[in-house]
């Protein structure tokens, strides 16, 4: 009877309802199918990067971007490529590195313009531009050399720069024909080596402190510029002495014109602000005035 009743009682009972289960918040990805069978995905946010139930054509395989039958490929409207043209949204753009302001002009630090500013000028108007026009002058000659007038025109200024001086004036006047003359081009020949060296010299210490000009444009300028502004001081000196007043007063005058000409060619030939031309010029300046001006050495 117990056990009947046992049997009774459980056939008897009402069903359990089956339990509510939670409702599950929803994913990026829904449809997950039975056990042994494959996925169908569905992306629900944004455009869809798979299609439920395969491709086109029936095909089992995920449809993806950029595939040959996509309608964008078809001569159809694009939405990816409308959305991406949307504020918010990238888009893929390429950037040319050999031209990076994009009118063929590249900038690279620390090199020299690709053309000149205008035509070589001829020695008569290089060597009157330097005294009447000097930025233009060195502007437009800061891509050619100069060593033909340079080099004469240091020369000659040597040559006459003996005279300058009382005391190796005095010997040269006294001495015979044959010792004159091998003292007098040895002279002219020191002058040239000295401006070839003071010009290097400034040329090395423009290109350190950011320099972009060419060596032998700004060795043959400060040549000229050495020998044509201490011309007036050495007119005068070959006549009155070296030690004469009107000749210390016309030397300090030309060798602040050589400074303010040193700092132009330096400004103009290596694009330099004219405190750092002045800088890289300053040691041939100190020399001119020690050497020459005030004929201390």
């Amino acid at each position: 009877m117990a056990g009947f009743r046992i049997g009774r009682g459980r056939d008897n009972r009402t069903p359990q309802q089956p339990q509510a289960q939670a409702p599950q918040a929803p994913g990026p990805y829904q449809g997950t199918p039975p056990y042994g069978q494959p996925p169908q995905w569905q992306h629900t946010g944004g455009p869809q990067a798979y299609r439920q139930g395969g491709t086109h054509g029936g095909s089992e395989e995920p449809e993806y971007f950029g595939e040959p039958h996509h309608p964008a490929h078809q001569g159809g409207h694009d939405p990816y490529r409308a959305a991406a043209d949307n504020p918010g949204h990238t888009r893929a753009f390429s950037i040319q590195d050999d031209d990076v302001y994009g009118d063929g002009a590249t900038y690279r630090a620390g090199s020299a313009p690709a053309a000149p500013t205008g035509p070589r000028l001829h020695w008569k108007q290089l060597l009157s531009g330097i005294v009447l026009r000097p930025g233009p002058t060195f502007l437009q000659m800061r891509d050619y050399p100069v060593w033909g007038p340079a080099l004469v025109v240091t020369f000659l200024y040597g040559l006459l720069a003996l005279f300058g001086f009382d005391e190796p004036r005095e010997e040269v006047i006294n001495a015979t024909l044959s010792t004159a003359v091998p003292a007098v081009l040895s002279v002219g020949v020191t002058f040239v080596v000295g401006g070839l060296i003071l010009g290097a010299v400034t040329h090395t210490l423009a290109r350190q402190i950011g320099g972009t000009g060419s060596w032998q444009p700004t060795v043959g300028l400060s040549m000229l510029v050495m020998s044509l502004t201490d011309a007036p001081r050495l007119v005068f000196a070959m006549f009155l002495g070296g030690e004469n007043s009107l000749v210390q007063v016309v030397g300090w005058l030309t060798w602040l014109a050589a400074g303010a000409l040193f700092t132009s060619m330096v400004s103009k030939s290596h694009d330099l602000p004219w405190p750092k031309a002045l800088g890289a010029s300053a040691i041939q300046l100190i020399a001119l005035l020690s050497i020459i001006k005030l004929g201390t050495i």
